[in-house]
């Protein structure tokens, strides 16, 4: 089953911080979350995981399809050493890490989706657009980007996604883009954007929102999360 998969991974830190965070990002997630976002993945070619932090998503989303090259990008170098560490610990040998600033992505084509999973919001505002830009680039004609993020609205949710953010990470300033800011973002950068709802369990009066954009000429499904965007391909 996925979510012994899951398990798997969470026992590879040694850090009880990072365990307990664990813990709490796939409660936030939960398996169906997961699924939604990993339905727009290809099973095959290379994915692009910017921010991934200690390879949470990049290992689960590797260990679930063999053929799946999945490569992580994090300015922490101490998350990448844990993220490599866990990788080697469970024997996943199609993920890549490496340190760096997902503003300096470069590429030509060569991946076959990406995501960014609350992510944007640890961006300065004036570098959203270009880096989408540089992720076009990067995608494959047709190929996804999928973007979670945080909602201005409802503030509940903002303040809670700001207290862990403060707690994981205290001194990177965040953003929280409202949800029609940031599609016409990447409707200008030049995706196509398509949402996508789902009930959410957090919020049982309201629904959860995605956002997935798609390059080149093909329909770009975009959803979004209820404090969610995305950008090229799809987002949840």
């Amino acid at each position: 089953m996925r979510s012994e998969q899951i398990f798997r991974i969470i026992r590879a830190y040694d850090d009880p911080v990072v365990r307990a965070y664990c813990w709490l990002r796939f409660g936030i997630l939960r398996q169906r979350f997961l699924d939604e976002i990993g339905q727009y993945l290809p099973p095959t070619g290379e994915v692009l995981d910017l921010g991934c932090g200690f390879g949470l998503f990049s290992l689960y989303y590797a260990s679930i399809a063999p053929g799946r090259f999945v490569r992580g990008l994090d300015l922490n170098g101490r998350r990448i050493a844990m993220a490599r560490h866990a990788a080697a610990r469970l024997a996943i040998a199609n993920v890549a890490y490496r340190q760096g600033d997902a503003r300096d992505v470069g590429g030509s084509g060569e991946y076959g989706a990406a995501y960014m999973l609350d992510i944007v919001h640890h961006v300065p505002a004036a570098s959203v657009e270009p880096l989408l830009r540089r992720l076009h680039g990067c995608l494959a004609p047709g190929a996804p980007l999928l973007i979670k993020d945080v909602d201005a609205r409802p503030a509940w949710k903002r303040w809670f996604t700001w207290t862990l953010d403060r707690l994981m990470d205290p001194w990177t300033p965040v953003h929280y883009w409202p949800a029609d800011e940031l599609e016409a973002l990447l409707e200008r950068v030049g995706f196509r954007v398509h949402r996508h709802l789902m009930v959410d369990f957090h919020d049982r009066v309201g629904r959860d929102r995605g956002l997935v954009g798609h390059m080149g000429a093909s329909d770009g499904d975009v959803t979004r999360r209820r404090g969610s965007r995305a950008g090229r391909g799809p987002s949840v």
